[in-house]
């Protein structure tokens, strides 16, 4: 991987890791648990991207 690549995937994790900390807090602030319950599924989904993106920089350093 390049090193422009790298940066890149260092960006997306960055990203991940902030859109997963701003959904779960207001999921900590949200009444309505229709809306708690959506906001779960979608923190979810960012932190198995997250977790993609871990791998993927992982098995460049190896």
């Amino acid at each position: 991987m390049t090193q422009k690549e790298l940066l890149y995937v260092e960006d997306a994790i960055g990203h991940e890791q902030n859109v997963g900390q701003i959904v779960a807090d207001a999921i900590q602030m949200l009444q309505d648990k229709n809306l708690k319950t959506f906001l779960k599924s979608e923190l979810k989904k960012h932190q198995a991207i997250l977790a993609k993106l871990m791998n993927l920089l992982e098995s460049e350093v190896k």
